[in-house]
């Protein structure tokens, strides 16, 4: 299967830093990147790997997280344009 690339997004760091612990003990992916907004109120968490990988470690951390997630996707073969925001994304300094 192709590369795949995760997206999820969650209330507070905490819940976040234990979501991406989650996903990368529960299957072969590599966390890209994450951002905080608000002030650390809501954080957006970018994983990759093959899409069973990926959509494993989603679904999981989404059902048994510490906090609901606000929202998540799984996205197959991305387009070349959503690998270069993602890698913009993971390059900006903070």
């Amino acid at each position: 299967m192709g590369q795949a690339y995760g997206f999820f997004e969650i209330p507070s760091v905490t819940a976040a830093v234990v979501a991406i612990d989650m996903m990368c003990k529960t299957a072969q992916v590599e966390l890209v990147t994450w951002e905080k907004k608000l002030g650390g109120r809501l954080v957006t968490i970018i994983i990759r790997g093959d899409v069973s990988a990926v959509t494993q470690a989603i679904e999981t951390a989404a059902a048994n997280g510490i906090k609901e997630p606000a929202a998540y996707a799984v996205i197959a073969s991305p387009h070349e344009e959503i690998i270069k925001m993602v890698n913009q994304s993971a390059n900006r300094v903070s």
